[in-house]
């Protein structure tokens, strides 16, 4: 009974991953990534378990592919009870039984069709403690770890949380590049005012959630209850609000929203991928409105960001003695890019650890962070360039980033900038605010001192000559 019950859940599984692999949604890499080192467990009472390697492994899946999981299953299987369970393996010890929570049950068991109400019922007004907030739990300020690149948003979501509508940051805009931690800060604001004010009605939602909202609120006619339902929001967070440039119709009806919850004294937290200024297509009432507030960059993180971060999701996952300090300090040194790619390198480690039964060392880590970042075709960051040049005058990043006029540190702020300047597409205004939020006329004035140096300076010219052989290592 158990051979028959194994080779049915094979089989299924097998099937699964045939119909996901031709899903338009899902590319090459992220099935070879995620969805190939998973195993089949087992298939009983409607419950279909599959076995992963690490929890960072099981979270990625409950966070990007748990619905297309399911909504899989359902259709291989024709059950469409079918649930989904994990069972973790960790590359050292034994196994680990974990039983979804409810509402990841709720996640899995509504698939596709729950895209309409992520975000609640946007027509019904309901007490605070009834309306979901949509918050994940996961993500708060106690595991939102500070660095140079994050503080300043960081203290700003702090003061939000503690005092909502009532401090100088509103709205706050926090801007940066991708897999930075902005939905983490909306999160953990999120979820600390829920605990320190209860009474407040909290409400987290994706630009792209609010526009398909407001579509369907258009077509049946109901969009004065939207709004309705919005105002009545007292914090209301809106992330990645770039995806609003462009719709006319969604901007204006933000508009409304925007002006009413400001004038009553709410608060309004928003993400982007870009400053406000560089929002074309957005109004420019809109984008007047954005910078009301605080404007807050939230950079690539810094070496020693990624190091605690990355410490941290080792010792969260179990595997403080599987990954060595040698391991360790070559992903940190080059995965810099964001928290994302930190953590699905280490799953990667883990996944191909488990299926091919080998440690975890420098080669298998240099093959499989070739592999998911491209190393070959990366581009030199300003980021980059501002450790390698800390790291050749023995100094922190942080001391680069403070005003100090001590000659070792003027003369490392100026060289990152020359550098910077060389080896990226950045801008001297895009350089300016990663080196210690400077002008671009202050970045002009020290690639022009660094390249009348190098004329007049032979040792100085040797000495940069090597810390340039030192940025591609």
């Amino acid at each position: 009974m158990l051979r028959i019950m194994q080779f049915d859940c094979q089989n299924i599984w097998e099937r699964c991953l045939a119909s996901i692999r031709r899903d338009a949604r899902v590319t090459e890499t992220a099935y070879d990534m995620w969805l190939k080192p998973i195993v089949p467990y087992s298939y009983a009472e409607k419950q279909f378990m599959v076995q992963v390697p690490s929890n960072f492994f099981r979270e990625k899946l409950e966070e990007d592919y748990a619905p297309l999981l399911v909504e899989t299953l359902r259709q291989v299987t024709g059950n469409w009870d079918t649930t989904l369970l994990y069972r973790v393996e960790p590359v050292m010890g034994g196994g680990e039984m974990v039983i979804p929570t409810e509402k990841q049950r709720t996640v899995q068991a509504t698939a596709a069709a729950t895209a309409h109400v992520e975000a609640g019922n946007p027509f019904t007004t309901v007490a605070p403690q009834d309306l979901d907030p949509q918050l994940d739990m996961r993500y708060s300020f106690d595991n939102f770890f500070e660095g140079v690149s994050n503080r300043l948003a960081r203290a700003a979501g702090e003061a939000i949380a503690d005092k909502p509508g009532e401090t100088a940051f509103n709205p706050l805009f926090v801007w940066g590049p991708s897999g930075v931690g902005k939905t983490h800060l909306c999160h953990a604001i999120g979820n600390r005012v829920r605990t320190l004010h209860p009474e407040k009605r909290v409400l987290y939602v994706s630009a792209h959630l609010f526009t398909r909202q407001y579509g369907d609120a258009t077509r049946n006619n109901t969009r004065n209850d939207f709004l309705h339902f919005y105002q009545s929001i007292d914090v209301l967070l809106l992330d990645d609000i770039q995806e609003l440039v462009g719709l006319k119709k969604t901007q204006e009806t933000f508009f409304e929203i925007f002006n009413h919850l400001h004038r009553l004294g709410k608060q309004l937290v928003m993400t982007s991928d870009k400053p406000p200024v560089e929002l074309q297509g957005m109004e420019e009432r809109m984008i007047t409105r954005l910078t009301w507030g605080l404007t807050a960059e939230m950079a690539r993180p810094d070496r020693e960001l990624r190091e605690k971060i990355l410490r941290d999701k080792i010792n969260r996952g179990g595997e403080r003695n599987v990954i060595s300090d040698e391991v360790f300090d070559y992903i940190v040194s080059n995965v810099t890019e964001n928290v994302r790619d930190l953590e699905g390198i280490l799953v990667s480690l883990m996944a191909n650890a488990m299926a091919y039964k080998c440690e975890i060392d420098l080669p298998l880590a240099r093959r499989i962070v070739s592999q998911t970042i491209r190393m070959e075709e990366r581009q030199m960051s300003v980021q980059l360039i501002q450790e390698k040049v800390c790291k050749y005058y023995n100094l922190e990043v942080a001391d680069i980033q403070t005003p100090s006029r001590k000659r070792e540190i003027v003369l490392a702020r100026q060289v990152t900038m020359y550098l910077a300047k060389k080896y990226t597409e950045s801008s001297y205004a895009q350089i300016g605010r990663v080196v210690g939020k400077r002008d671009h006329a202050t970045v002009l004035h020290a690639c022009k001192t660094i390249k009348n140096q190098l004329q007049i300076d032979r040792s100085f010219r040797t000495s940069l000559e090597q810390l340039e052989g030192t940025l591609r290592n």
